[in-house]
């Protein structure tokens, strides 16, 4: 068994004691892969034709049933488009039941909902890609670096800007760096760990409210503040230095950020 078969394992394990707890006894059935398609549902975002389908493994049901969201049926079934079916309650249960997992009754939700509830993990992933895109190709951060710092005239102002945009650039770096080796669970991966368990269960709890939306969306932003600071930079340092010969513009290190997070471009309807 590889390493990610045993993360996966071990992340699924209390879920195994939910369903076996005094409120829903452990069903004598045998437990479904993980990685198995349990339903598909359609886009809650898509435009007209372009509505896409998105797969909902047994790992994500899980995941919506097992803390932090412990989704209740009524809720669960709102996420996979089964609350106004007929005989749609009955249906989800007894689906459950047939992969070894019980919902009991009268159960409460343990988070908030927000929009993000609504939404299953492919397409939360989906929306944090095109976000990512648009950031990428549409964010003007030349306009903005130029617009906020031209009133810096002075050499010393200059050199004290250009300090302090170091900083950030340095230190924003230091977070992307760090989102980048984040291997919550997603979708059917179960991605084996980097980072130390100490940070890594705060980021997966984080994943697991946001339904992988959180840390590419905050990439993506992350990535637009690193390309306004590295154009700043240019900017100070052509205008002080006009016999210099013109620079490109420092994006490569803040691309990578984006593609080893987000993939290449938007993903397109099918």
């Amino acid at each position: 068994m590889n390493s990610a078969s045993e993360d996966l394992i071990e992340f699924f394990s209390p879920l195994v004691q939910i369903s076996g707890g005094q409120d829903s006894p452990m069903l004598d059935v045998p437990f479904a892969s993980p990685n198995e398609v349990f339903c598909s549902v359609p886009g809650r975002l898509s435009l007209l034709s372009s509505t896409s389908k998105y797969k909902v493994t047994v790992a994500e049901v899980q995941r919506r049933l097992a803390p932090p969201e412990c989704l209740n049926a009524s809720l669960l079934g709102g996420v996979l488009r089964r609350a106004k079916s007929k005989n749609g309650g009955k249906y989800l249960r007894d689906k459950l039941t047939r992969i070894g997992l019980g919902l009991p009754a009268g159960r409460r939700k343990a988070a908030n909902v927000t929009l993000l509830t609504s939404l299953v993990e492919g397409e939360a992933i989906h929306l944090a890609r095109d976000f990512g895109y648009v950031c990428e190709t549409e964010f003007p951060a030349r306009q903005i670096a130029e617009f906020l710092s031209k009133p810096f005239v002075s050499n010393c102002e200059t050199a004290r800007r250009k300090e302090l945009l170091l900083g950030a650039r340095l230190i924003t770096g230091e977070l992307l760096d760090l989102l980048n080796q984040d291997r919550s669970p997603l979708c059917n991966t179960a991605p084996s760990r980097i980072l130390d368990s100490t940070i890594q269960k705060h980021l997966s709890q984080f994943s697991l409210i946001t339904h992988g939306f959180g840390a590419p969306a905050i990439v993506a932003a992350l990535t637009a503040v690193r390309n306004y600071v590295s154009e700043s930079i240019r900017y100070l340092e052509e205008k002080h230095h006009p016999l210099l010969e013109k620079r490109d513009i420092i994006q490569t290190e803040e691309s990578k950020h984006v593609s080893m997070y987000l993939g290449q471009g938007p993903i397109r309807h099918s």
